[in-house]
C-alpha cells in the first residue's frame, strides 16, 4: 500500500508539473520523455514455460531550473515477474497475484560553472558511464552491474554520489567521482538466477544436500564502503580517448569460508559459506574513433586487489579431533595479489545498401576474476534494413566463448540471438527474436544450454 501511494503521488505530482508549466515560457518547462517497454519470453522446449515477464514505463524528467543549473530523474514503473501463489492467502495479495515494483534509476542535480565557469557539478543519484565499447566496458566499474537479465549487457544501477566534469579547453578534461555508499551488484533473477553460480567440486563420496550462505557487508563509514575515481578526457588526431583509475570493491562477493557439517552417515552434506566484498584498485584506459569509414574502439582495464584471497575450508565437524585425518582446515588461495587485465577490442561498418555489421572481442566477463580464470568472447551482429529503414533483420547475431583453448570442444559456449524489428510507427518499435544457447564446460553461456528462448518486445517512445 505503501508503494502503491508513492506512484499515485508521482503521477500527481506529474500532471501539477505539466499543467502548470503549460502557462510558462517554453524554456522552462518540464521536459517529460519515457518509454513503455513490454518484454516476454518462453522456452522453445515443451511444455513452453514461460521464462521472463516485464512491462516496465520508463519516466525521465528534466528540467532547466535556471541558465547554469538542471534537475533530471529517471523512474522505472514496472509489473515484473510471474505470480508465485502457494496457498488461498495469496489471493488475498496482490503484489502477490500481480508483482511490480518502482525503481528511481537517476535523480540528480547538476551545477554548470560551479566556484569556476569550467567546471560542472552534479550531486544525486546518477549513471556514471566510462569506457567506449558496445555495451560491454571493463573501465565501467563506478555504479554497481545491474545483472537481473543476464542478456541485457551493460546494464548499471544509479549510484549516490557526487561527481564533476572539470574542462581545461574544448579537447581535453578531467572528471572525478565520490561514492560514499558501497552497492553490490544485483543477481540474475527466474532461469537466469543460478547462471553466475560457480560449479561445487565436492570430495568423493559427498553429496551436497542443503547450502546457506552470508555475505559480509562492508561497514558504511568512508573508510570502508566508499569508491572513489578520476579520469582524464581528451581527443587527439581524430580518436577520443581517456585514462582512469579507480579505488573501490568489486561488486559481486567472493567465498572466504565454508563449512562441512553431515546430515546422515552415507555422505549426505551442509555448506555454510561466507562472502566478502574486496578492495581492488583499477587503472583503465580506452580510445574510439574511425579508420577509412570504419568505426575502432578498445578499451581495457587492469585490476589489483588489495590482499591476497583465501578460502578456507573447514572439515572439522566431519573429521572431528582423535580422527586419523590431520587436515581439518584447508586453506586454498582463490585470488592472489597480482595485477591481471580485462580487455575488448572492435568496430563496426554501415555499408552503402543499409546493412550494418559490428564485431568485439572480449577477454575476461564481468564475473571473472584471475589471470588464469579469464575467458576469450567473441561477438558478431549483421543487420540489413528495408522498406526505408522500418524494417530490420538481423540473421547474424550472438557470441562465440572459449574458456579453455586446449580443449575448445569441450569448454566452449554458443549464443545465437537473430532478430526482426519492425518499426511500427516513428516510436513504436516490435521485435521478434529467439536465443539458442549450446556449449560445454564450466562457462556461465554454457550452463544455458537447456534454455532456449523466444522473445518478444514492444517499444514505445514518448
Amino acid at each position: 500500500m505503501k508503494q502503491i501511494n508513492i506512484i499515485l503521488a508521482i503521477f500527481l505530482l506529474l500532471i501539477i508539473s505539466i499543467n502548470t508549466t503549460n502557462a510558462q515560457e517554453e524554456d522552462n518547462k518540464v521536459k517529460l520523455s519515457g518509454e513503455l517497454l513490454t518484454d516476454q519470453q518462453f522456452l522453445l522446449d515443451a511444455p513452453n514455460d514461460w521464462a521472463w515477464n516485464e512491462n516496465r514505463l520508463t519516466l525521465k524528467f528534466d528540467k532547466k531550473i535556471t541558465g547554469n543549473s538542471k534537475f533530471y530523474s529517471e523512474v522505472w514503473l514496472r509489473n515484473f515477474g510471474l505470480p508465485n501463489i502457494n496457498s488461498s492467502t495469496d489471493l488475498y495479495n496482490k503484489g502477490i497475484l500481480d508483482p511490480y515494483n518502482m525503481e528511481v534509476r537517476e535523480a540528480y542535480v547538476q551545477l554548470y560553472g560551479f566556484l569556476s565557469e569550467k567546471l560542472d557539478i552534479k550531486i544525486g543519484r546518477q549513471r556514471i558511464v566510462w569506457g567506449t565499447a558496445d555495451k560491454l566496458n571493463p573501465t565501467d566499474n563506478l555504479n554497481p552491474y545491474d545483472l537481473e537479465n543476464i542478456l541485457d549487457f551493460g546494464r548499471h544501477r544509479g549510484s549516490d554520489a557526487i561527481s564533476f566534469d572539470y574542462y581545461f579547453n574544448s579537447e581535453f578534461s578531467l572528471q572525478g567521482a565520490f561514492i560514499p555508499f558501497f552497492q553490490p551488484a544485483n543477481m540474475p533473477v527466474g532461469i537466469f538466477a543460478n547462471a553466475l553460480n560457480p560449479v561445487m567440486k565436492l570430495p568423493e563420496g559427498m553429496t551436497l544436500m542443503g547450502l546457506a550462505d552470508q555475505i559480509n557487508m562492508p561497514k558504511y563509514n568512508l573508510g570502508e564502503s566508499s569508491t572513489a575515481g578520476m579520469k582524464f578526457k581528451g581527443f587527439a588526431a581524430g580518436f577520443d580517448f581517456s585514462l582512469s583509475y579507480l579505488w573501490g570493491r568489486d561488486g559481486m562477493p567472493i567465498a572466504t569460508y565454508n563449512k562441512f557439517t553431515p546430515v546422515d552417515e552415507i555422505g549426505g552434506i551442509n555448506i555454510n559459506t561466507n562472502l566478502d566484498f574486496y578492495r581492488t584498485h583499477i587503472i583503465g584506459a580506452d580510445l574510439a574513433g574511425s579508420i577509412g569509414g570504419i568505426g575502432v574502439w578498445a578499451e581495457a582495464a587492469a585490476f589489483l586487489p588489495d590482499n591476497e584471497i583465501n578460502m578456507t575450508t573447514d572439515l572439522s565437524a566431519i573429521y572431528p579431533v582423535g580422527t586419523p585425518i590431520e587436515m581439518t582446515m584447508i586453506d586454498t588461495t582463490v585470488l592472489k595479489k597480482e595485477t591481471y587485465v580485462k580487455f575488448i577490442l572492435g568496430a563496426d561498418y554501415n555499408f552503402s545498401d543499409g546493412s550494418y555489421l559490428n564485431f568485439q572481442y572480449m577477454h575476461g566477463f564481468v564475473n571473472e576474476r584471475g589471470t588464469d580464470n579469464l575467458n576469450d568472447y567473441f561477438f558478431i551482429r549483421f543487420e540489413k534494413k528495408f522498406f526505408e529503414d522500418k524494417l530490420k533483420i538481423a540473421p547474424i547475431g550472438g557470441g562465440f566463448i572459449v574458456s579453455n583453448w586446449d580443449d575448445v570442444s569441450n569448454n566452449y559456449a554458443l549464443i545465437y540471438v537473430p532478430e526482426i524489428s519492425y518499426m511500427a510507427t516513428d516510436n513504436a518499435e516490435v521485435i521478434l527474436s529467439t536465443a539458442i544457447f549450446d556449449g560445454k564446460g564450466e562457462n556461465i553461456f554454457a550452463n544455458l544450454s537447456e534454455y532456449n528462448m523466444f522473445m518478444f518486445k514492444l517499444k514505445y517512445s514518448f
